[in-house]
């Protein structure tokens, strides 16, 4: 027993010994990698950002390739339905979650934290890349060219977070990357990242909320505000040193011309814009919509329907060139917008394709109904075109008439002329009416004896269309639509408003921002027309100077310097007067 426990604790002795001699060199890289003996402080958090938001980016627009059906994984088509699917927005909550960690860390300068992070981002995206990923699409890494992209980026996001880690956080951060030069393109910029809606907000709150600080909430956007204000001010004055405008010379026409009539070219089109959209859409980028389904209705009284018919596809007949020239003579004004291609004949059979249904006692009742000269019966004729891209409703035109016999004339009722619009309502082309009258139609009752007692109606027109290519003997009804044509896919978005819409949510949304910009100025001359920002500029710079070395109480001081200052406009005269006044 006393040589099996020198044996064990010889065995642990050297498990030991082995343990530490894989853990010393391991701790000792650690310890080295976040306490330095020498290092070259720099700051690559921007670059680390730009490759977060470029995956942020291939991860909306390419998801299809994270799923394991591409045509149901595709990320547009399923927020045009109102629907978001799971996987994509656990993917895209995630990359947002680390694009927040990331700037956390950032901000409290936390390199063992940074390190953390960085171990669990490695070793959790490459299981999910090469090991989970392919489980789920059922494609292999190497066949999966969008995942590699994503791949790629992130590749270099650790490349750029292992050289942070290395180097260490900057101990001072100091306002944003763009406000390092004083010029056009950090001006633009800028000016370009306070417009994305609630990124500025969230930085704002973000580094009040791990950055040490005396301040409050508003206070600490309030000096935000002011530095941003000065910055665009500092921009706009070195500009006018570098290329200053002569005293007393006029703006010379380049620059009138050139920025005013841009302007003025931008406020026409802005108030324009509903109705050049709705007419360029049509005439030039206009789909010829042809009815799919046409479907005619007679009803008497209250009754069900006496005659139904529809004509599909080979019923639907195109007409060419000549053929529509030779018809839309007599109206070219109207249809002068119109092509050949928006004409359609619908060819409908005359008897009917549902047979009469109607009780002994009522049929008994309408027959008495309808003897009677002296009362007038309701006959209702309806019709119905579907399209592909829109549908047009129903429309009923109600007539009345003398006693109905077993062959009858229906007078002025038939409207052979149909314009189907973009809208819902498919209404007869006056214009093509002479005489502002229908045509005519003959309804006749037939019976078989054949399986019992079975009648059903027959319609038929009283002269031939324009255009027609039925024999004298045929019995139907031939109907001309015009259709108008519908906005394209992709820009039904804007169309589907209408004008009165876009001029509703566009115009006078972009006119309220426009407005602000031209009216409220004398408001805020003591704030805009400062000659010389740097000194304001500089108290800025001195707050968040001694923010970040820690001297908190000098910090509260400058705060309230700053705030004096612009409550004071005497002071602010002295303060932005030139170096040499």
């Amino acid at each position: 027993m006393e040589k099996i426990r020198e044996q064990l604790i010889k065995a642990k002795v050297y498990v030991i010994k082995k343990l530490v001699k894989f853990y010393q060199p391991i701790r000792q890289f650690f310890y080295n990698l976040i306490h330095p003996e020498y290092n070259a402080v720099t700051d690559v958090y921007v670059l680390m950002f730009l490759a977060d938001t470029v995956d942020f980016i291939i991860i909306v627009f390419g998801f299809w390739a994270f799923g394991k059906h591409q045509a149901g994984a595709d990320i547009t088509s399923s927020l045009s339905e109102d629907q978001v699917p799971g996987p994509f927005l656990v993917m895209v909550l995630i990359q947002f979650g680390t694009m927040v960690v990331d700037r956390a860390l950032y901000l409290r300068k936390t390199v063992m934290g940074k390190v953390i992070f960085q171990v669990v981002l490695v070793f959790g995206i490459h299981f999910w890349m090469f090991f989970i990923l392919p489980g789920i699409t059922n494609r292999r890494f190497s066949h999966n060219t969008i995942a590699q992209l994503w791949y790629f980026v992130k590749c270099i996001y650790f490349g750029l977070s292992a050289y942070q880690i290395r180097c260490g956080y900057p101990t001072r951060i100091l306002g944003n990357f763009l406000t390092k030069s004083y010029n056009y393109v950090n001006l633009f910029l800028f000016q370009g990242f306070r417009m994305i809606p609630f990124l500025t907000e969230l930085r704002a709150v973000m580094d009040w909320v791990w950055t040490d600080t005396t301040l409050s909430l508003s206070s600490w956007i309030c000096v935000e505000d002011i530095y941003a204000h000065i910055f665009i001010l500092k921009c706009w004055r070195e500009s006018e040193k570098r290329y200053p405008q002569p005293r007393g010379q006029k703006k010379k026409k380049v620059v009138k011309y050139g920025m005013g009539g841009m302007i003025v070219m931008l406020l026409i089109c802005i108030v324009w814009f509903p109705l050049l959209f709705m007419s360029l859409i049509k005439s030039v980028a206009g789909v010829v919509n042809t009815p799919l389904d046409v479907s005619v209705t007679l009803t008497l009284g209250g009754l069900q329907p006496i005659f139904t018919m529809s004509a599909q596809q080979n019923h639907l007949k195109t007409v060419t060139s000549a053929e529509c020239l030779c018809l839309l003579q007599n109206a070219m004004q109207f249809l002068e917008s119109y092509i050949h291609e928006d004409l359609t004949i619908a060819q409908l059979e005359g008897s009917s394709n549902s047979l009469w249904t109607i009780s002994p006692p009522s049929k008994e009742n309408l027959i008495k109904m309808l003897s009677e000269t002296n009362e007038t019966f309701p006959l209702t004729f309806t019709w119905s075109i579907q399209r592909n891209l829109s549908l047009a409703s129903n429309t009923d035109i109600f007539l009345t008439f003398l006693p109905l016999k077993r062959h009858s004339t229906i007078k002025n009722i038939f409207p052979r002329y149909i314009r189907a619009p973009s809208d819902s309502n498919a209404k007869p082309i006056e214009q093509l009416y002479l005489g502002k009258k229908y045509m005519n139609i003959t309804l006749s009752l037939h019976k078989s004896n054949k399986e019992g007692v079975q009648e059903w109606w027959i319609v038929n027109q009283t002269e031939a269309g324009p255009l027609s290519v039925r024999d004298a003997s045929e019995c139907g009804l031939e109907l001309y639509i015009i259709s108008d044509q519908v906005s394209p896919p992709s820009l039904g978005f804007l169309a589907g408003y209408g004008i009165m819409g876009l001029y509703m949510s566009v115009v006078l949304v972009i006119g309220k921002f426009v407005r602000e910009f031209f009216s409220g100025i004398s408001h805020t001359i003591m704030f805009e027309e400062l000659p010389n920002v740097d000194r304001i500029l500089k108290l800025c710079t001195d707050i968040f100077l001694v923010r970040e070395t820690g001297e908190l109480d000098l910090e509260e001081d400058l705060y309230a310097k700053l705030i004096f200052l612009y409550r004071s406009p005497e002071t602010m005269i002295k303060w932005t007067r030139e170096k040499s006044e």
